[in-house]
């Protein structure tokens, strides 16, 4: 439990302008919680606890958007992708610190040996410690396929949403990739959940699944730091949240039911493998969980705000950007969007002068040329292994094609 109640203290520490409104006679908000804790040594002890970084949110960009955001708004802000996107910041800030500064020291990340940078060529110059363990607590379950069973139970009728009735965008889209609908139909790629939202974001379920072999390092991180000992070790839900044999389902490798399993002995390079994460339960629950409505609340609402925090940023977002800011505003951009996230890579290398890192990057200032260069090449492998082999029907979220120039 105690990597759940120090995500919930954290969260509860923060101003009410991160928080879903206060409950009313009339309604009650809730959000979903994420949050990631770096723990020091394996007794979980709280005087171990090295980062703690939480996000909520519920809501993503609809497919016709995509290709306007130009990487300053996000696709998904839910809270499992914000919460992941925020340890990448954090760990972006501390790989600069470390590039700036020799006598600098990180609690989490470490600057490698000569010895170990040779058969990488420059990549990855620095490593989480061997010591540190990463924890993922949510106060729901995972949209999407570890969430099934919860979703038709709750349902007054579990009948599934027939296609005929989805919004006539989502009809269309490619490989229908399932919100809700057609329960019967498990162990499936599915879209972000919402009857009348036409988008082409996965599900938290698909990909926390992902990262298991991706690990927790998006594409511009994987360039600074090792891929090793960057995975997730436990995912903590609320026990109410928490059905056996659909998180076997979604994230396992078990002959019977496990979808993972035609990756679970890869053979990829660049440091990356199959790595699970184990399930645990906590009997804590979030105060703003849809659990926590009062009885004199007569609605249960949900919110749209999204929150951001870890040691070196706090931030609330709607719709994809920072709360208050209109779309035409160069600094709506929240900090954790891909373009900023891409723009503090280059600081780094800047910082480090790597000279064939920064001859690749240097070639091209738009990112999804970067991407499909050599340097993403075991990256790519991985993802296309795991896509193509255990999470069949796995459609690209394409078209937000945005350049990055260094500040």
């Amino acid at each position: 439990d105690v990597i759940a109640k120090t995500v919930l203290e954290t969260y509860n520490a923060l101003q009410s302008k991160y928080k879903p409104v206060k409950a009313t006679e009339d309604f009650f908000q809730w959000v979903p919680l994420s949050g990631i804790v770096a723990v020091k040594g394996s007794d979980h002890s709280l005087a171990d606890i090295k980062l703690i970084e939480n996000s909520t949110g519920m809501k993503c960009l609809p497919v016709n958007q995509v290709a306007e955001a130009n990487g300053s708004v996000l696709h998904d802000w839910h809270a499992e992708v914000v919460a992941l996107r925020a340890i990448n910041h954090f760990l972006l800030h501390e790989c600069l610190d470390l590039a700036t500064s020799p006598t600098k020291i990180s609690p989490i990340i470490r600057r490698k040996g000569t010895h170990e940078m040779s058969a990488l060529n420059g990549l990855q110059p620095f490593a989480i410690h061997d010591d540190v363990h990463l924890h993922m607590y949510s106060s729901e379950a995972p949209c999407g396929d570890a969430s099934m069973e919860l979703l038709m139970e709750a349902q007054v009728d579990p009948t599934p949403w027939p296609i005929d009735q989805l919004h006539p965008a989502t009809r269309k889209l490619p490989g229908l990739l399932r919100g809700r609908e057609s329960f019967a139909e498990l162990g499936i790629v599915r879209r972000k959940p919402g009857a009348d939202l036409a988008t082409l974001s996965k599900s938290c379920s698909d990909k926390l699944a992902l990262k298991q072999c991706t690990s927790i390092l998006s594409s511009c991180t994987s360039l600074l730091v090792d891929t090793a000992n960057a995975y997730l070790e436990s995912l903590i839900l609320p026990k109410s949240q928490f059905v056996a044999h659909a998180c076997e389902r979604s994230f396992g490798r078990s002959f019977s039911s496990g979808r993972m399993k035609p990756v679970a002995n890869p053979n990829w390079s660049g440091g990356y493998a199959f790595r699970p994460f184990k399930v645990g339960t906590t009997q804590h629950e979030f105060e703003y969980s849809r659990r926590s409505k009062p009885a004199s609340s007569k609605e249960l609402r949900t919110s749209n705000v999204a929150a951001v925090y870890n040691p070196r940023l706090q931030e609330a977002l709607v719709l994809g950007r920072l709360q208050g800011r209109q779309k035409s505003d160069p600094k709506a951009a929240s900090a954790v969007c891909s373009k900023r996230m891409w723009k503090l890579t280059l600081q780094v290398l800047a910082a480090l002068g790597t000279p064939r890192m920064l001859q690749q990057v240097s070639e091209s200032s738009n990112v999804q040329r970067w991407k499909g260069s050599v340097l993403f090449a075991d990256r790519q492998q991985v993802k296309a292994d795991a896509r193509a082999k255990a999470l069949e029907g796995w459609v690209r979220n394409a078209g937000d094609d945005f350049i990055v120039e260094p500040e």
